[in-house]
């Protein structure tokens, strides 16, 4: 009703072809990460095939986001991040995560104990992603993103738990064989 209303009173489509595509990242997100898709498809379509016809587009992706589980976590995650970096954590990149091929970058330290994920059975390995905290900074939080258990999002976070929970057995066999010394 409401994309008809639209188009029926002169909104300009690619200005909801827009709104589509923000909606599909803001309100759906990784809940149905096919909504991007569906959106960036509907909005090139309109731009390919012009109105009348991208009206059938724009309605498709319409009942495509209207129907898709919901889940804003992308967005919190952003912001969140977005706000740390404007109170002044540190947004240096850790040394073993910068580029290590050049000559003479691993005498600065780049690359030097980079895990390369892609290598390890699991297809991940425990090494730090974020930034060191600035001395007497705020720190950074860290887990900026954290999914619902909507829709596919529900899929990620049983993933990032199975990652914790292992990251956490890690650290208790570590702290045992410390304490066995």
């Amino acid at each position: 009703f409401w994309l008809a209303r639209m188009l029926e009173s002169g909104d300009d489509a690619r200005f909801i072809a827009r709104r589509l595509i923000i909606l599909a990242s803001e309100d759906i997100g990784m809940a149905d990460s096919n909504a991007l898709v569906v959106a960036v498809a509907a909005a090139n379509a309109l731009e390919h095939v012009g109105l009348p016809e991208a009206q059938l587009n724009l309605a498709q992706a319409v009942v495509y986001l209207a129907t898709a589980p919901k889940s804003n976590r992308v967005a919190l995650g952003i912001w969140s991040a977005r706000e740390d970096i404007a109170r002044g954590v540190s947004t240096e990149v850790p040394a073993h995560l910068r580029d290590g091929h050049y000559e003479g970058a691993r005498e600065f330290g780049h690359g030097v104990g980079y895990e390369y994920p892609h290598d390890d059975p699991r297809g991940w390995v425990e090494q730090q992603y974020l930034p060191d905290a600035m001395p007497g900074s705020l720190g950074v939080k860290g887990d900026y993103y954290m999914p619902s258990n909507h829709g596919a999002e529900r899929a990620v976070a049983e993933k990032m738990n199975s990652v914790k929970s292992i990251e956490q057995a890690i650290e208790h066999s570590q702290t045992v064989d410390k304490n066995r010394s």
